[in-house]
C-alpha cells in the first residue's frame, strides 16, 4: 500500500524545464560514448611497431605503440572501465532511496572527470587500466539515474521518443569519439583527446553540485523516508547524540547497514524474479556483445578487410548517420504503435533479425561499396532497438525500482556482453588471422538476441509504471518540471 506524506511548505520549481533537461542529459551522455569512441580510434588506440620482411620497420603508434600491448592486453583495456561501472552501478542506484539522485549524477560526473584527466596522464598498461575502472565508476550514477528522470517528464505521448534522443547519443558519441581521437591523435598526441574530454565534462560536474536538486516518482527525500519508516532509522535520542559529537554506537552502524543490505537484496529479488525483464536483458546482452566489439574493433577490422585508409572516418560517418536515424525511428515507431511492452518486444526481433542479415551480408562482399551498403542498412536497422529495450526496463518494474532495473541491465550487458567481447574477438583474430571471418562469426550474435526478444512477445506482460509507488511527495519536490499551477512546462523555448 502506498504511503502518502504531507508537507507544510512547497518550494520554487526548479530552473529545469522538461527540454532543457533532456538536453542537457543528451550531452552528457554524448560524451561519455565520446571518450568510448576515442580510445577505440586508430589515432587513440594507435598499432604495434611492424616490419617487413626486408628488415624496415614502422614505429607503433598510440595507446598501443607506446606501451607496447598485445591485441589481449589492447581488448582488456577497451573493457577496464566496465569494471568500475558493473561495480558501482547497483551502489549508486541503491544510494538513490537515501540520497538525492541529482546529487549522485554529480559526484559521479566529477569522479569521470578527473579519472578521464588521469588516462591522459598515464605512463603504462595498468596506470591507464585503473584510471579506466575510475571512468566506469564516474559513469555509473549517470547511466542509472539519467533515463528514470526523462521518464518521469518526457509527455506520456513521446516518452519513448525522449529515451530514443537520450539513447541516440550512444552511436553519435562514439561516432564523433571515432572522429575527434583520430584527428587529436594524429595531430597532437593521444593524451590530448583525453585532456579535452575532461575539459569538457567540468562544467556538467559542477552543475550536478550547484543547481537545486531533482527528485526522481517514487523516492522520497532522506528526511520524507525516515517519517515515512521510523522503524529503519536511528531513535531521537541517538541523533541528538550524533549531533553532540557521539556519532553512535557500533551496533546501531551495524543495524543500519544490515537494513539496508536487505532492502537491496529485496528489491534486486524484485526485480530478477520478473520474467519480462530477465528476457530482455538476455536479448540485450547477446546485442551487446555484438556491439562492443564493433565500436571497439570496427575500425582496424575494416581497415585491414577493405584497406581503408580513412576507417576512423569511414566507420565514424556510417555509425553516426545510421545511429541517429535508427535510434531515433525506434522511438517513434514504439510510439506510434502505441508504446507497450509486447509492441516493444515485437520492434526489437524484428528489427534485430533484419540487421543481423544485412550486416552478415555485408561482411561477405569483397567490394568496398557493397559493403557500405548493407553494413549501413543492418545498423540503421540494429540501432533501432536502444529505445525500446530501455522502455522495457523502466515500465516492467515498479517506479522506485527503475535506478536499480537500470543498474542491473547496464551491469549484466557490459560484465556478459561487451566487456568479454573486445577481449573474445582480440583472441578468435590471434587464432584465425582473418578479420573477415572473425567479423562474420561474431555478427552471428546478433540472431541470438532476435530470438531472445522474439520469446518476450509471448510473454504476459503488464506496464508497472504507475503501480504502488513508496512515496508520494510535495509536488514542487517530486515534479521540479511543473509550473506553480500544476502544468507541464512542455511548450516552454529552451
Amino acid at each position: 500500500m502506498a504511503k502518502t506524506l504531507k508537507t507544510v511548505s512547497a518550494s520554487k520549481p526548479s530552473w529545469f524545464t522538461p527540454k532543457r533537461l533532456l538536453l542537457m542529459f543528451c550531452v552528457i551522455n554524448m560524451l561519455n560514448y565520446v571518450d568510448r569512441g576515442a580510445i577505440a580510434s586508430n589515432g587513440v588506440n594507435g598499432s604495434l611497431e611492424t616490419c617487413t620482411e626486408s628488415g624496415i620497420c614502422t614505429s607503433g603508434s598510440g595507446i598501443q605503440g607506446d606501451f607496447n600491448l598485445s591485441n589481449f592486453q589492447d581488448g582488456v583495456l577497451s573493457s577496464a572501465f566496465m569494471v568500475g561501472l558493473l561495480l558501482a552501478s547497483p551502489i549508486f542506484a541503491s544510494l538513490a532511496k537515501s540520497h538525492n539522485p541529482f546529487r549522485l549524477i554529480g559526484v559521479g560526473l566529477s569522479v569521470w572527470t578527473f579519472a578521464t584527466a588521469g588516462c591522459g596522464s598515464s605512463f603504462n598498461f595498468w596506470s591507464i587500466a585503473l584510471c579506466r575502472m575510475l571512468v566506469g565508476v564516474g559513469e555509473a550514477s549517470f547511466i542509472s539515474l539519467a533515463a528514470p528522470f526523462i521518464d518521469d517528464n518526457a509527455p506520456i505521448a513521446q516518452k519513448t521518443a525522449w529515451l530514443a534522443m537520450f539513447y541516440m547519443c550512444i552511436p553519435t558519441g562514439v561516432a564523433l569519439g571515432y572522429v575527434y581521437g583520430g584527428y587529436v591523435g594524429y595531430h597532437l598526441n593521444w593524451r590530448y583527446a583525453f585532456w579535452g574530454e575532461a575539459i569538457l565534462m567540468l562544467p556538467f560536474a559542477v552543475l550536478g553540485f550547484v543547481m537545486k536538486p531533482l527528485q526522481l516518482k517514487g523516492l522520497g527525500t532522506p528526511q520524507l523516508e525516515e517519517a515515512a519508516n521510523p522503524s529503519t532509522t536511528l531513535t531521537d535520542e541517538s541523533r541528538g547524540a550524533e549531533q553532540s559529537g557521539n556519532h553512535g554506537t557500533s551496533d546501531q552502524v551495524s543495524a543500519r547497514t544490515f537494513r539496508q543490505f536487505a532492502r537491496f537484496s529485496r528489491d534486486m529479488k524484485a526485480v530478477l524474479l520478473e520474467k519480462v525483464y530477465v528476457v530482455n536483458i538476455l536479448g540485450y546482452i547477446s546485442y551487446n556483445f555484438v556491439i562492443g566489439a564493433y565500436s571497439y574493433w570496427g575500425p582496424k577490422a575494416g581497415y585491414n578487410i577493405y584497406h581503408m585508409s580513412d576507417a576512423d572516418m569511414l566507420f565514424g560517418g556510417i555509425t553516426i548517420l545510421c545511429g541517429i536515424l535508427g535510434t531515433l525511428s525506434g522511438g517513434y515507431i514504439l510510439d506510434y504503435m502505441n508504446a507497450s511492452i509486447s509492441n516493444a518486444f515485437k520492434l526489437l526481433s524484428g528489427a534485430t533479425l533484419l540487421g543481423a542479415v544485412f550486416c552478415f551480408s555485408a561482411f561477405c562482399f569483397s567490394s568496398l561499396n557493397a559493403f557500405i551498403a548493407l553494413f549501413s542498412v543492418g545498423e540503421l536497422l540494429v540501432f533501432a532497438t536502444q529505445a525500446p529495450v530501455n522502455y522495457i526496463c523502466l515500465h516492467c518494474v515498479k517506479p522506485s525500482l527503475r535506478p536499480l532495473s537500470i543498474a542491473i541491465s547496464t551491469v549484466s550487458i557490459h560484465i556478459f556482453g561487451d566487456v568479454p567481447s573486445s577481449p573474445l574477438v582480440g583472441v578468435l583474430q590471434d587464432y584465425v588471422n582473418n578479420w573477415r571471418e572473425t567479423a562474420l562469426i561474431l555478427t552471428s550474435v546478433l540472431f541470438i538476441a532476435a530470438g531472445m526478444w522474439f520469446i518476450g512477445v509471448f510473454l504476459k506482460t503488464k506496464d508497472m509504471s504507475g503501480e504502488d509507488e513508496e512515496f508520494v511527495v510535495e509536488k514542487a519536490y517530486a515534479e521540479p518540471l511543473l509550473d506553480g499551477n500544476g502544468k507541464e512546462v512542455l511548450d516552454s523555448e529552451l
